[in-house]
């Protein structure tokens, strides 16, 4: 009978614990689905939703809809989760597994840049893009995703290689493998946990990363997906249930991508935890 209290507290507990952390969600989806003179009433659904907030705020362009801006969004995310994997994997292999001179002092070196401000790096970062013509295009948002994808990314990737045990390099190299045949052979598959938790903080920081994007791009043809919502700030009359809508809209690639691969992250985060 405690055993079934216990369960049944526990129950009700997390479902109003749910309910509180999605209450922000409840609101929004409400939000979108009501008039402008609608959204100050307190009121989580509207008595009558405007479905049709989704349709014109999709259409909101004469020009583009909001299809265009998805699509520049996901191909500059391509480049920056496939720069950021690669390079980060590459990077992380030689700190974790090859032995050459000073290693130490670098990678102490590449752990320092995790504490310095972004701030600090944002004017000269934009000079030189500037001064070789780089900006108005995706190559300021997509370039430093390779070169290592960042401190952070080649940290957990080489906590993670340094539980591999060694034995399987000595055994791949008694089988005539190379370094590099260790790497693609060995290695990077055991990775894959690792680096499937890469791939999506990459991605999920990345799209949400609006600082860049408006600072380096400027033609609305290129404009990403956190540009295209701005732009209904911009208007002189603003549609708060259709910004509401398209930001709702918005988050679902980020959401669909975590679901699909949350096996993969939670075994990531997991056994870099574990492993040292």
């Amino acid at each position: 009978m405690n055993s079934l209290r216990s369960k049944l507290s526990s129950h009700v507990y997390l479902t109003v614990f749910s309910f509180l952390m999605l209450y922000p969600v409840i609101w929004w989806a409400g939000a979108s689905l009501k008039k402008t003179e609608e959204l100050s009433l307190p009121t989580l659904w509207p008595s009558t939703p405007m479905w049709s907030n989704y349709w014109d705020g999709w259409h909101f362009s004469a020009e583009y809809t909001f299809a265009h801006f998805f699509g520049n969004t996901l191909l500059m995310e391509l480049g920056n989760v496939l720069g950021g994997v690669a390079t980060a994997a590459i990077v992380a292999y030689g700190f974790g597994r090859l032995n050459f001179k000073l290693r130490g002092m670098w990678f102490s070196i590449l752990l320092l840049t995790m504490m310095l401000p972004g701030q600090v790096t944002v004017v000269p970062q934009y000079i030189l893009f500037n001064k070789l013509g780089f900006v108005d295009s995706y190559v300021p948002l997509v370039l430093p995703h390779f070169f290592g994808g960042g401190a952070f990314f080649i940290f957990l990737l080489v906590q993670f290689i340094r539980g591999i045990p060694k034995d399987l390099d000595e055994a791949a190299t008694i089988d005539g493998a190379s370094v590099y045949g260790i790497f693609w052979r060995i290695v990077l598959p055991l990775l894959k946990p690792a680096l499937v938790t890469v791939a999506i903080f990459t991605f999920i920081w990345s799209w949400d990363d609006f600082f860049a994007q408006v600072l380096y791009l400027s033609s609305v043809d290129k404009f990403t997906v956190g540009l295209a919502l701005r732009m209904f700030i911009d208007q002189f009359d603003i549609q708060w249930g259709q910004l509401l809508a398209m930001s709702l809209v918005s988050i679902f690639p980020s959401v669909i991508i975590f679901f699909l691969a949350q096996k993969h992250f939670v075994e990531g985060i997991a056994t870099t935890g574990l492993k040292g």
